[in-house]
C-alpha cells in the first residue's frame, strides 16, 4: 500500500519548527504580522512548482493561496485551509520559549505546535511530495493559508471570500482544523473524531444604564448592580439539550465504540437520554459534552472610574456559542436573561455549520485514517468553537475538520490549544503526513 516517503515526514517536522519560530502572535484589533510566515509558505510552494499568490489585506496581514490542477475536470475542487496566526504566549510561563520551535526527545515545542502551524507544515510537505513525484490529485485542490483566524478573520478568510472569491471557484468542499486526532476512550478504544459541524460564534456586549451618584448614598438605579444581576443569571442558566444530527450521530457512534448501548431517546426525552448516556461514555464524553446545548459564558466586566462614584453605565462581554438551527432560541433566551434594564448586542457573530455526515469525502477521510490505524474508530464530531470554515461557507463550500494527528495515551490535546507549553509528538506529524497523502490520493 502506498506510503508517504520519509522525506515528506521529515519536511513536515522541519517546516513546523520553522513556522513556529516566526512570531505571528495575534493580539486582536489588527495587531498581528503574518507576512513573514506567508512568504515562507509561498517560497516552499513555489519551490514545488506551484504558483502561489500572496495577498495582503492590510500591511503585514498576508494570506497565501495556490491551486493544484486535478485529473478530473468535472469533479468539484477541494479547499485545504489552515491559519498562520497564533494566540499570544507569555514566555515567562513556559518551560521553553514559545517561539523556539525546539525538537527534543521526539517532541516539537512551541506556540502553534497544535494550533495549527504543524498542520500547515503537513500540507506543505504533502503537496511538495506530490509535485516531486509528478502525482496529481483527482480533483483540483486549492490551498489557503490565512491570516487572522484567531481573531475575527477580517484580515484573513473573510477578506479573501469578500474580495477574492474567484480564487475558490469550483470548490465544493473544504478541509481544515480540527479533527482526525487520536482520542483514547479507555480500554484500548481509539477514536478519531472528524468534524462535520461547528457551533456558531455569538460574542456579545451587555450594557446597563443607571443613575450616576455618590457612592455613599442609596442608588436603586445602580448600573453595576443591574448588570451584575444579569451576568449572574446568564452564568447560572442551564441551556436545554438540543441534539443536532452530527451530535446525535457522535453520541451514538462513541457509545457503540465503548460498549455503552445508546438506544434512542424518547420523543421529548433528549435531556434524559443525554444525562443517562454521557456518564457511560467515560473520557469520550468530553468530545460531545460542550455541543449538546448552546452556551454563554461571561468573560469581561467594565464599570466606573472611582470607588466613591456610582457610574451611570456598566458593560460586560459574553462568549456565546450557538448550535446549528438554534440561533433564534439563543437570542430569545438572552432577551429574557438580560431583562428590561440591560441591552445586548453582537460584537461578532458567525454562523453555525453542519455538513453532510456521509459521502465520498467523508469516506476518503475515514479510509485514510483507518489505513494507518486499522484498530481505530472514526466518529462524527461537532466543534464547540469555530474555524475559517464559517467564512468559506459563504461561498457554498461545505466544511470539515480534518487535521490528523496520532497522539499517545494521556496526551492533553485539548489542554494545549491556546495553553502553556504547547507541543506535539514528532510521530504525530509523521502520521499526519501519511494520512493526508493517502487522503489526497483518493479524495
Amino acid at each position: 500500500m502506498w506510503r508517504v516517503p520519509t522525506h515528506a515526514e521529515e519536511e513536515a517536522v522541519a517546516f513546523a519548527s520553522d513556522l513556529i519560530r516566526i512570531d505571528t502572535t495575534n493580539r486582536g484589533g489588527g495587531d498581528c504580522q503574518e507576512r513573514p510566515a506567508a512568504e515562507y509558505v509561498a517560497e516552499r510552494l513555489a519551490g514545488a512548482g506551484l504558483d502561489p499568490v500572496v495577498l495582503e489585506s492590510a500591511p503585514g496581514r498576508a494570506n497565501v493561496v495556490a491551486r493544484i490542477a486535478g485529473t478530473d475536470p468535472e469533479a468539484g475542487a477541494l479547499l485545504l485551509h489552515g491559519h498562520l496566526d497564533v494566540v499570544p504566549a507569555e514566555p515567562g510561563e513556559w518551560e521553553r520559549h514559545p517561539f523556539s520551535g525546539d525538537v527534543d526527545d521526539n517532541v516539537l515545542h512551541g506556540r502553534g505546535a497544535v494550533d495549527m502551524k504543524s498542520a500547515d507544515a503537513v500540507l506543505l510537505a504533502v503537496t511538495r511530495q506530490m509535485a516531486a513525484s509528478g502525482t496529481r490529485p483527482r480533483r483540483a485542490v486549492v490551498l489557503a493559508f490565512t491570516a487572522d483566524e484567531e481573531d475575527t478573520a477580517a484580515y484573513g478568510s473573510e477578506w479573501l471570500v469578500t474580495r477574492h472569491p474567484g480564487l475558490f471557484a469550483g470548490c465544493t468542499e473544504a478541509v481544515g482544523e480540527s479533527g482526525g486526532f487520536t482520542f483514547h476512550a479507555g480500554n484500548g478504544v481509539r477514536l478519531y473524531p472528524v468534524a462535520s459541524a461547528e457551533r456558531g460564534t455569538a460574542w456579545l456586549k451587555l450594557t446597563a444604564r443607571g443613575q450616576a451618584g455618590h457612592g455613599s448614598k442609596p442608588s436603586p438605579a445602580n448600573a453595576v448592580a443591574i448588570l451584575a444581576a444579569a451576568v449572574a443569571r446568564i452564568a447560572a442558566y442551564r441551556w436545554p439539550v438540543r441534539l443536532t444530527p452530527t451530535v446525535r450521530a457522535a453520541i451514538s457512534g462513541i457509545a457503540d465504540a465503548v460498549g455503552a448501548a445508546p438506544g434512542q431517546p424518547e420523543p421529548d426525552g433528549e435531556e434524559r437520554w443525554v444525562a443517562e448516556l454521557l456518564p457511560r461514555l467515560g473520557p469520550a464524553a468530553a468530545l460531545v459534552a460542550a455541543t449538546v446545548r448552546n452556551s454563554a459564558n461571561p468573560t469581561m466586566l467594565a464599570a466606573g472610574y472611582k470607588v466613591n462614584v456610582i457610574p451611570a453605565e456598566a458593560t460586560a462581554c459574553v462568549d456565546g456559542r450557538v448550535l446549528p438551527g438554534y440561533a433564534d432560541e439563543f437570542a430569545a433566551a438572552l432577551d429574557e436573561l438580560t431583562g428590561p434594564d440591560v441591552s445586548w448586542e453582537y460584537l461578532h457573530r458567525e454562523v453555525p455549520l453542519e455538513a453532510p455526515l456521509t459521502g465520498p469525502l467523508v469516506a476518503a477521510m475515514t479510509g485514510a485514517l483507518l489505513a494507518e490505524d486499522p484498530g481505530g474508530t472514526v466518529v462524527p464530531y461537532c466543534m464547540g468553537g469555530g474555524t475559517d470554515a464559517k467564512q468559506f461557507s459563504r461561498l457554498g463550500i461545505a466544511g470539515y475538520g480534518f487535521t490528523p494527528l496520532w497522539l499517545p495515551p494521556g496526551f492533553d490535546y485539548y489542554g494545549l490549544f491556546h495553553g502553556v507549553d504547547e507541543r506535539v509528538p514528532v510521530a504525530a506529524l509523521h502520521f499526519a503526513a501519511r494520512v493526508m497523502s493517502r487522503f489526497l490520493a483518493i479524495a
